[in-house]
């Protein structure tokens, strides 16, 4: 392997004889020219990527022809983005050049993710589109779209309006349904599948902006403030049960997020009504009242024929989730949370390591390289569980203008991990391929931030 080079050029060039002295051509490892390459896809087409699509594919260079092949478009679209990464400039700057190789190769984990948080910060489409870009640079392949929050709800809901209307940051700031479908093909055209997260019940204060009766109302030192999804009214699990109906419409991958963390129980502790529907109910702490809350909407999505994904929260708290249900972990124990999700028999998610708005000076993507989901104690048949992991790109103090050299050449240390082998992880060897990296995508029109300290781009 590697052991002779190609030119790589097109036809139109081979043909000049402005080439005919070049200095190149009689070097011992160049061996001619690359006249073809051939795409061999042996299976016809899927129409959505999904959790257990095949990306493994096969690139064999000899013979003066490139050969990629794979048995299904979403390995193809791999095996291309392989292709071009292989391609580099002569010394002279005049060719391109490419090594005799051959390659089998595909995914350490399936699920191999991105967050991006869209409430905090309301970022713009086009900019969007270039995440999904950078994405497909590093054979990323779920865009965890954390669409509403807290802080405004961009998402345009046809059954329910008002909540954009009135929760939005502006007007224009609201995603439509034909701008989340744009966004939705431009991700399956990259192998990206577009996840939801709608998380409740807390995170939804914008939300109560146009409804109101479905937050809790705090009482004692927080009356006025709205705090939580109330529990105990039946409208609360109606209206959640209309706008999943039209969530899952919307977007057709088999996952939604239901959320389900930091929970502050203060402000249900406060009302009088809830604490009296606690003790009609015999639920004898506001976990159970939480575990009672997230079983209704789990259930919702379980009868609309599709699955759940959870934050670590809803299992700690013993939520009786139904198998297949994905528990993801954030926080920093997530060894012994992934030996115990994974033992009751549940696949896991990793985030813990990975959080993209956590910065710090010089290289950090080193902590995020050194991070592996299997480091925990458990079986080949729990750590088969973990489906593989995402990087966290919240955006409190990100916008369009800063996100996309906040997250890359960052988040190519988490994509490595969650695609190569377990046994590559020598850092000092992934830093170069890292500066390579992102040179390559700073041409391909992302501006990747310098990973190392000083260095420069050809």
């Amino acid at each position: 392997m590697h052991n002779r080079g190609y030119a790589f050029q097109s036809r139109n060039e081979l043909s000049s004889a402005s080439h005919a002295n070049r200095s190149w051509r009689s070097d011992a490892n160049w061996a001619g020219y690359l006249e073809q390459v051939q795409v061999d896809l042996k299976a016809p087409c899927e129409e959505l990527p999904h959790l257990s699509m095949d990306e493994e594919y096969t690139i064999n260079i000899d013979d003066f022809q490139a050969r990629l092949s794979s048995f299904s478009i979403w390995g193809m679209l791999r095996a291309l983005e392989s292709f071009s990464q292989m391609v580099v400039l002569s010394d002279d700057g005049s060719m391109l050049r490419i090594n005799s190789t051959t390659i089998d190769d595909g995914p350490r984990f399936s699920h191999r993710g991105l967050l991006v948080d869209t409430s905090r910060h309301f970022i713009d489409t086009c900019t969007l589109v270039k995440i999904l870009d950078g994405m497909a640079y590093n054979k990323l392949n779920v865009f965890h779209w954390h669409i509403v929050d807290d802080h405004s709800f961009p998402y345009e809901s046809k059954a329910f309006p008002e909540l954009s209307e009135k929760g939005a940051y502006h007007p224009s700031m609201v995603y439509t349904q034909r701008d989340i479908q744009m966004i939705i093909e431009e991700a399956r055209l990259r192998g990206i599948r577009v996840m939801s997260e709608f998380d409740t019940p807390g995170h939804t204060r914008s939300w109560g902006v146009s409804h109101p009766e479905l937050l809790t109302e705090c009482y004692d030192q927080y009356r006025g403030k709205l705090g939580p999804m109330d529990p105990t009214r039946e409208s609360t699990y109606t209206f959640l049960s209309n706008l999943f109906r039209e969530v899952i419409e919307v977007f057709p991958d088999q996952y939604v997020h239901l959320g389900g963390d930091e929970v502050g129980f203060e402000c249900w502790a406060s009302n009088p009504n809830i604490l009296e529907y606690m003790k009609q109910n015999r639920l004898y702490s506001f976990e159970m009242l939480e575990e009672k809350f997230i079983q209704r909407i789990v259930d919702q999505i379980d009868v609309l024929n599709r699955s759940s994904l959870v934050w670590q929260e809803v299992y700690v708290n013993g939520v009786r989730l139904p198998k297949g249900t994905v528990v993801h972990v954030w926080t920093g124990n997530r060894q012994d949370l992934l030996n115990k999700i994974t033992r009751d028999g549940l696949p896991a998610l990793l985030s813990s390591c990975w959080y993209l708005d956590h910065l710090s000076t010089g290289g950090d993507w080193r902590k995020f390289y050194n991070c592996d989901p299997h480091d925990f104690i458990g079986t080949g048949q729990q750590k088969s569980l973990v489906l593989g992991g995402e990087a966290c790109m919240w955006s409190e103090v990100v916008n369009g203008h800063n996100i996309l050299p906040r997250i890359f050449p960052r988040v190519s240390a988490t994509a490595e991990k969650l695609w190569s082998p377990a046994n590559v992880n020598n850092a000092d060897e992934a830093a170069r391929r890292l500066e390579e990296q992102t040179c390559r995508m700073n041409h391909r029109g992302i501006p990747a931030q310098p990973p190392n300290g000083p260095g420069f781009c050809i």
